[in-house]
């Protein structure tokens, strides 16, 4: 399980535009890191060099178990974080159940109890009431926790989250701050690109001053 994610040297850019340079940062189980700065900025972009949908210009991303030892970034990237976009990628036609449980069965429920892990899902995020309506009849907010079903229904330690908080009111921002506390608690780590602060303590990057 992946316990300290270190990077090194990374640059990122974006066509012929250098995002940032000479990023260089750890982050460690029990800890969460708030991406911040401008529009722009390659709060996005980090996340998903991290997840390995984008090819840095120069760096190393590096994930590392409890012993120290490297993980695989194939398997560490498969198995072992998941990435929650600013978009929810739920297919619409779906009812809120069956989304739920394709996201679920899709990423493997991490081998804990499925069953177990999609009521806690579906209880913490207050999912009873929408389980057999579609998708596409859900209110932005709704689609969000839907979204975030995963993180719980299929638990794996690295979270990286962009804008986890935008649709939400502030019951359910109080809601997920306590899931994240529970996700670092258990020795995970959150890595959120955010606009409005998170409602956790956190340490944070500004992306707007990274050279």
């Amino acid at each position: 399980m992946i316990q300290t994610l270190g990077i090194s040297g990374l640059r990122l850019t974006r066509g012929e535009r250098t995002l940032f340079r000479d990023l260089t940062l750890v982050i460690e189980a029990g800890e969460v890191l708030a991406l911040t700065g401008a529009n722009g900025s390659g709060k996005t972009s980090l996340l998903r060099a991290i997840s390995g949908f984008l090819t840095p210009a120069a760096g190393d991303i590096v994930f590392h178990d409890a012993d120290a030892n490297v993980i695989d970034p194939g398997l560490a990237r498969s198995h072992q974080l998941h990435h929650l976009g600013h978009l929810d990628a739920l297919k619409g036609a779906r009812t809120a159940r069956e989304e739920l449980m394709f996201q679920s069965d899709w990423l493997g429920h991490s081998g804990l109890d499925s069953a177990s892990g999609i009521t806690e899902a579906i209880e913490t995020l207050g999912l009873k009431p929408l389980l057999d309506l579609e998708v596409r009849k859900l209110s932005a907010g709704q689609r969000r926790r839907l979204a975030m079903a995963r993180l719980i229904g299929a638990p794996r330690a690295l979270w990286l989250l962009d804008e986890p908080l935008s649709p939400l009111d502030s019951r359910w921002r109080e809601a997920v701050g306590a899931i994240m506390q529970a996700h670092l608690a258990s020795g995970g780590l959150i890595i959120a690109a955010v606009h409005d602060p998170l409602p956790i303590p956190t340490r944070s990057l500004d992306l707007g001053l990274v050279g």
